[in-house]
């Protein structure tokens, strides 16, 4: 079968974009324990591209299925786990790039590298980081691991805060989040 992305962000609804988020089905890996450790000898650079053995991986099928065996640990380790092995990855900035925000309803919704939604709130903060100079922005998307917000949604989510007031500040899912470093 093959895979149909979800629609681009600015024709659903945040219920839309919701129902969008409850179909994707990710495997169980928190409950999963492997006994066996290695090194996956994969790395994910700061653009959100995937490397196996220094060279890209160029089967977005693949990154999409890496990706829902991601985890970071509390030491901010990151690794691909299944239920018969947990492998190290190298992650140079964020296991994720958020690539489009959109403003439905009182929610906040990206759209990531890899086509999931994620909807800012309960659960999936958004937290500033960098200095005034440089400021970067991430969501948190899942298992301690974040998306890094690209240039572009970066100025979106700028545009949608200051449309509501100068003082930086985006509300979605109930909860109030500064873009200020």
């Amino acid at each position: 079968m093959p895979y149909e992305p979800p629609p681009h962000l600015a024709d659903l609804t945040l219920a839309q974009i919701a129902e969008q988020v409850a179909l994707r089905k990710l495997p169980p890996v928190e409950g999963w324990a492997p006994e066996k450790l290695g090194e996956s000898r994969m790395r994910i650079a700061a653009d959100g591209t995937w490397y196996h053995d220094g060279d890209p991986i160029r089967r977005e099928a693949m990154v999409r299925a890496f990706s829902g065996l991601l985890i970071r640990e509390d030491g901010g380790e990151h690794f691909l786990v299944s239920p018969f092995e947990k492998l190290s990855i190298e992650i140079e900035d964020a296991a994720f790039i958020a690539t489009d925000c959109a403003e439905r309803n009182g929610g906040l919704a990206f759209r990531l590298n890899t086509d999931e939604l994620v909807i800012a709130g309960p659960g999936h903060a958004l937290r500033a980081a960098g200095d005034a100079e440089t400021p970067a922005i991430y969501l948190h998307v899942r298992r301690g691991c974040e998306a890094r917000l690209n240039r572009s949604t970066y100025a979106q989510l700028a545009d949608i805060a200051l449309s509501h007031g100068d003082d930086w500040t985006v509300t979605s899912g109930g909860e109030e989040f500064s873009l200020l470093p």
